[in-house]
């Protein structure tokens, strides 16, 4: 445990938390709509920078927190979360290499899917079908992608995470 500390774990947890802060964030009514999937973000960078710690385990206790934090259906998010990472985890050295433009398209390809899932478990609970501004996010997500990716990356060389 001390050893996983010492290499920057606890840096992955405070990401993950940050990233809890921004989710329940209070924002006007109109940026609301357009509030990316902050944990699925943070989530997807920690699979392809560090996969041999960050994996579907992970991603399946970081869904149970967005679905405490959203007060979600139990599950939905860890489901979707947990398919992301097993995508992730068998791309990532192929993903790691590509410019952050086409990046940003399997991440939006990523966030696609968890509001795919999202939507079908909702289907599923018989709750309402989300209208267009429910595929907002993944686009906005996208857009921030390479950000995320640049301030993640100097985060992690910066506390050394292996």
């Amino acid at each position: 445990m001390t050893l996983a500390l010492q290499r920057g774990g606890w840096i992955i947890f405070v990401s993950i938390l940050v990233a809890y802060m921004l989710t329940v964030m209070p924002l006007p009514e109109w940026a609301r709509l357009a509030r990316p999937e902050w944990a699925a973000l943070v989530l997807i960078y920690w699979c392809m920078a560090v996969p041999h710690r960050v994996g579907v385990v992970i991603a399946w206790l970081v869904g149970l927190g967005q679905d405490a934090v959203q007060s979600t259906l139990l599950g939905q998010h860890a489901l979707a979360y947990a398919l992301v990472a097993y995508l992730v985890l068998r791309l990532h050295q192929r993903i790691r290499v590509y410019p952050l433009p086409q990046q940003a398209l399997i991440v939006l390809l990523l966030l696609l899917l968890i509001n795919l899932i999202q939507a079908w478990i909702s289907g599923l609970a018989n709750q309402p079908v989300p209208g267009v501004a429910y595929w907002l996010p993944p686009l906005v997500g996208t857009l921030l992608w390479p950000w995320i990716f640049v301030i993640m990356r100097g985060v992690r060389r910066r506390f050394s995470v292996q």
